[in-house]
């Protein structure tokens, strides 16, 4: 199906909104603390409520995106997150705060989901992990700017100027999406299910082994990434003594590591295929975090021994991440939405159980964030050894 150019430009723009609202706020994580009065770590609850809402939302926008097509669901999703952020902005305390971020991502959940899906509707194979590149590329740049930005907005503005901004990207979205998204899912190819068949559909996407292998990859994958997004504010800016600043740029580089091994990933495809790129990033992803672990536990290299590591890690999902996407959605083109939802909910319970640990196991130093990023490691590469062998779908 063709495509307009720009389409991976829109696409990466809407997608965007999932990191801008997760990473924004995080240098801004003891101030608000200090703001609401509660103990340091607290602010995590506000990180796993976003990721929980994420993980169940996915679920109702999949379901949505293929009854009734991608841009009007898309649509009163940009609406609903808008509105909450907005209610975030004004919220009097923690509590409060915690809820509407989990209302904020139930409207979010659709910049994960409806565009995975709009990309299998418009491409597959090596054509799909294409585009799928490029919008890691754009979407790329929100983990980059998003901590700076808000590093720097805290340097003149308290913290609820932040989400202030994110209403204001959610009202861009919305008018994008409603003037400029183009519907991908032609009417004949809408699936209208009641409850029944609706879960029987989840049920056939969770039977093929195939997909659950390359969605635990993903998973395990999205668990290590988010320790390091959920534990790295305390770790950077409490222990190693970083500005909110500086902490947001450390952070852009490790993300520019991930867009530029998403980008190199593609060239690679053609001469090795899918399989040998993905089980190379596994092995590189467990040697990075098995070097993090060692100088976190021996405090050997200080704050250089955390980050250069982490930027190696922060690689390797430039690579893992897309092609579990691509090559699990590429065997359910019938339900793209569907499919893309259950891995989206899989992917982020698993970061919000993440994120929700490195705030309780929060000691001061970075031992707990590289525990789990090395638990996310063996998931990855214990799920690519035991995926059964098929034909490589990128």
């Amino acid at each position: 199906m063709a495509y307009p150019r720009w389409l991976p430009l829109l696409l990466g723009f809407l997608t965007a909104v999932g990191p801008l609202s997760t990473d924004m706020y995080l240098p801004a994580f003891p101030s608000l603390e200090q703001s609401f009065c509660v103990p340091p770590g607290s602010a995590q609850i506000t990180l796993a409520t976003w990721f929980f809402g994420l993980a169940i939302g996915q679920l109702t926008q999949g379901s949505l995106a293929d009854r009734f097509g991608r841009r009007r669901p898309f649509a009163i999703a940009t609406v609903l997150y808008t509105v909450s952020s907005v209610g975030c902005a004004l919220a009097p305390n923690l509590l409060t705060l915690a809820v509407l971020r989990f209302i904020m991502a139930i409207g979010g959940s659709a910049s994960m989901v409806i565009p995975r899906a709009i990309v299998r509707d418009v491409a597959d194979g090596h054509a799909a992990a294409r585009l799928m590149s490029r919008l890691m590329l754009v979407m790329g740049v929100a983990p980059i700017v998003a901590p700076t930005l808000g590093g720097l907005i805290l340097l003149v503005a308290p913290w609820r100027a932040i989400f202030w901004i994110g209403a204001a990207y959610g009202a861009i979205s919305f008018v994008l999406v409603w003037r400029l998204l183009p519907e991908t899912l032609a009417t004949q190819h809408r699936v209208r299910l009641g409850l029944a068949g609706l879960l029987s559909r989840y049920g056939l996407v969770l039977k093929d082994k195939v997909f659950l292998a390359y969605m635990a990859i993903g998973s395990g994958g999205m668990f290590g990434m988010f320790a390091y997004i959920g534990g790295s504010s305390p770790v950077l800016i409490e222990q190693f003594g970083f500005s909110p600043a500086q902490y947001g740029m450390l952070f852009g580089a490790s993300a520019g590591c991930l867009i530029g091994a998403s980008q190199f990933a593609p060239l690679l495809l053609p001469r090795f295929g899918a399989s040998r790129i993905l089980r190379a990033a596994s092995l590189v992803y467990l040697l990075a975090a098995i070097a993090l672990t060692a100088c976190a536990m021996s405090r050997f290299g200080g704050p250089a021994g955390v980050v250069v590591p982490v930027m190696v890690v922060m690689g390797t999902m430039g690579i893992i991440m897309p092609s579990a996407t691509v090559s699990a959605l590429s065997r359910h083109a019938a339900q793209a939405g569907s499919a893309s939802a259950v891995m989206g909910t899989a992917t982020f319970c698993l970061a919000a159980v993440s994120g929700e640990l490195a705030g309780l196991l929060n000691d001061g130093t970075p031992r707990p964030m590289a525990a789990l990023i090395l638990a996310g490691a063996v998931a990855v590469i214990t799920a690519d050894r035991l995926r059964p062998k098929s034909r490589d779908a990128c």
